[in-house]
């Protein structure tokens, strides 16, 4: 009841057209420019001292402060009419300032509350009343989710992107793509340079002349002297993207609607020099324009759609490559049924153990009708970008590992599955920037529950490439896809990467019943890291969390490259339980591991220990001797089996360890559902209960009770066995 008050009782915002109306009114005010290069100066900035931290990002989520798309917004305004580039006075500029934040925190309130209006007190008390399957309801995520990609990642794939368009784009723009994102960098470090020198200049001026527009505006020599290109080729690359001389931006009425500084978000000042006032809105511009002025190119249109598709799945291809190796990783793989009749065709196929991953990758894009909040359009659009790739991706996953069908490479060579599947991971990529991808895929994709297939992961490919970068490890990378797969309908977030930064802090599990709502401030430390990778500022290049705690330097993190060297199915299960522990259960794991090495080599003799999980109802044993093979495996098996039936697990890991390394001989798995047996229960009757990781600490402090153990004496291993019937050589 208190819900329905509530949202009975929303106070109802002016309508969207009105604010937006007088935000353009604002906007065309005379020096109104200089009010925006305040705005980039204040809330697209972000400065630190000797290398990037957190505490640096962070500062860039205030709330307080208007993203780039508001920018974009209030640029689109702007130039409806010709722009007036006199400097206003302080009073004047002030005004600009605090009337442009008031105006977009109500037009945003106006779009969030699209979703109740007109909503009348019998819909909302009926029960059945859900905002977020109208399309209106998704006109403000897909509005305010354009920052889901970073302006390095636009440039870094532009120039892969078009690079098969290349000799289109000489012969009727006289440049090419790898040209563009060149200007593009150079512009970047000359406005970084303009700071400076601004600054410097402004000290020795009256406040009355105070402007922060200069440090966005640059000369073509400028650009070409830092890009290294001629002249002549780096002016053609700045006005293909500066929006044309008397464009008023005509069709930019709403919100929703196309804006032109989108496609050429540069601005030409009287003097002949370029005003950039977002680097981000080049960069975006750099990976989307280009797509159509090649789509007005009729006769090349099949060509582009082809460049389109082959960049999706061959990006696809090798950065899943970099994870799992090149030799694991198929593109274009076809699926017979016979040797005449194809049953279907997977873009991008992974094969690691036990386990694979299907890529269907799509070129759709989000059409205009869509971003205004039209219902069905919505629909169209996610059902041709990720629906039809999911559908596919079921059809070809089920085919995996059935006798009646062969798998072949783009080659023509047969794919041989060197195990049977235990998992097929679904991924549904799509190559442009799809505003609120997540929010749309919980609310309107279809799935099916199939045996092996676990369910999918909607993403584009900016995603992909963050994904690939920070997880170059198979079982970290697939523990987190299995992960963030089964808890789709769980965790709350306005982007993709936020789930993933997540992950690497914390190791994300989310318990039974719980859900776990992200803000995105939680992302800072993987921005930072992919910042300092990709542009090579100083900084952690690694976020500290899982990758740092689980490094090679511990005895965990180099039995976690073991397996990955050997990827059998049963230590592959090992891999996936060593990574869900905590960051304290590692720590403990690892050193209790190395101690018993230790007292395995001093005294020559078998040393284990059991630890048990109650959260996730599994458990480890680990063994270390210099037993045989065989006679280590039976052992550790029998152990793995009495203790699992005793905590009734569901499952439990065994891990046999040679002291000498310390390091893995082999692991065991058992996953099956625990039943009562009288047997069992006779057996484990006086065996102790697994310990818990906080009665380790004797453990490490090497204050265990060290005694002879005769063959008669009951086995160390806690089975309830004389020492001879069990453990004993």
């Amino acid at each position: 009841m208190a819900n329905e008050t509530y949202l009975l009782n929303r106070k109802t915002p002016r309508a969207e057209q009105e604010i937006f109306a007088d935000l353009t009114a604002l906007c065309v005010s005379p020096g109104y420019v200089h009010a925006l290069a305040y705005l980039c100066y204040r809330d697209n900035t972000m400065s630190y001292a000797d290398e990037m931290t957190e505490a640096d990002m962070v500062k860039q989520f205030n709330p307080s402060q208007l993203i780039r798309i508001e920018i974009n917004t209030l640029i689109g305004l702007m130039v409806k009419a010709e722009v007036d580039w006199r400097l206003p006075t302080p009073q004047v500029l002030q005004e600009y300032l605090d009337t442009t934040e008031r105006l977009l925190e109500e037009l945003h309130d106006s779009m969030s509350g699209d979703m109740y209006r007109g909503v009348t007190p019998e819909v909302v008390s009926s029960g059945t009343f859900d905002p977020f399957r109208q399309g209106k309801a998704f006109r403000e995520p897909i509005f305010y989710g354009g920052e889901s990609a970073y302006s390095f990642q636009y440039l870094d794939l532009a120039a892969r992107r078009y690079a098969s368009d290349a000799p289109w784009l000489l012969k009727q723009r006289g440049f090419t793509i790898s040209d563009s994102c060149t200007v593009a960098k150079a512009i970047d470090r000359v406005v970084d340079g303009h700071f400076v020198d601004v600054r410097k200049r402004m000290r020795k001026l009256h406040p009355d002349e105070w402007t922060m527009l200069p440090i966005y505006t640059v000369t073509v020599a400028e650009v070409a002297a830092q890009s290294l290109l001629a002249v002549e080729l780096t002016e053609r690359v700045l006005s293909a993207f500066t929006l044309p001389a008397g464009n008023r931006n005509s069709s930019f009425h709403a919100p929703h609607e196309f804006n032109a500084i989108s496609a050429t978000p540069l601005l030409r000042m009287p003097t002949g020099d370029f005003v950039s006032l977002q680097s981000y809105a080049l960069a975006e511009a750099l990976y989307d324009t280009p797509y159509y002025w090649m789509f007005e190119d009729k006769a090349y249109r099949p060509i582009l759609a082809k460049n389109r598709g082959d960049f999706t799945e061959s990006f696809a291809s090798e950065r899943l490559g970099l994870v799992f190796g090149g030799e694991r990783v198929y593109a274009n793989v076809d699926i017979w049924e016979t040797k005449a009749k194809k049953a279907g065709e997977i873009d991008v196929l992974v094969v690691w153990g036990n386990r694979a991953i299907v890529v269907q990758a799509k070129s759709k894009r989000l059409t205009l009708e869509a971003r205004k909040g039209n219902d069905q359009a919505i629909r169209d659009d996610f059902k041709k970008s990720v629906q039809d790739a999911y559908d596919q991706a079921i059809e070809c996953s089920q085919c995996l590992g059935e006798k009646r069908f062969t798998l072949t490479d783009v080659s023509g060579r047969e794919i041989v599955l060197p195990y049977e599947l235990k998992e097929i991971y679904v991924f549904c990529v799509v190559s442009d920037h799809y505003p609120a991808l997540s929010f749309q895929a919980r609310q309107f994709l279809s799935t099916v529950t199939v045996p092996r297939i676990q369910p999918p992961l909607v993403m584009d490919v900016f995603t992909l490439d963050a994904m690939t970068e920070m997880l170059q490890s198979p079982l970290g990378f697939l523990s987190y896809v299995n992960r963030r797969a089964n808890y789709a309908d769980k965790i709350l977030a306005s982007q993709e990467l936020t789930i993933l930064a997540y992950h690497l802090k914390h190791n994300i599990w989310v318990d039974s019943g719980v859900s776990l709502f992200l803000a995105d401030d939680i992302s800072a430390g993987l921005d930072i890291a992919m910042t300092v990778r990709r542009t090579g500022i100083a900084g952690a290049a690694t976020p500290s969390g899982i990758l740092t705690r689980l490094n090679k330097t511990t005895l965990l993190g180099r039995i976690i490259k073991e397996i990955e060297a050997r990827p059998e199915p049963a230590i592959i299960e090992l891999g996936f339980f060593l990574l869900a522990l905590s960051e304290d259960s590692v720590k403990e794991v690892s050193h209790a591991i190395d101690r018993l090495a230790a007292l395995a080599r001093a005294d020559g003799k078998h040393h284990d220990l059991t630890l048990g999980y109650g959260v996730c109802e599994a458990g480890l044993t680990v063994h270390c001797n210099n037993y045989s093979a065989s006679i280590a495996a039976l052992h550790l098996q029998s152990h793995c089996k009495i203790r699992k039936y005793k905590e009734k697990a569901s499952r439990w890991f065994g891990l046999c360890v040679d002291p000498a390394g310390p390091s893995i001989r082999f692991g065991i798995s058992l996953y099956y559902t625990w039943v009562q047996i009288d047997a069992m229960d006779e057996v484990t009757r006086d065996m102790q209960t697994s310990m818990p990781t906080v009665a380790l600490k004797p453990l490490l402090q090497g204050k265990i009770l060290r005694k002879k153990i005769g063959p008669n004496d009951q086995c160390p291993c806690g089975s309830g066995r004389k020492h001879k019937k069990c453990c004993r050589p």
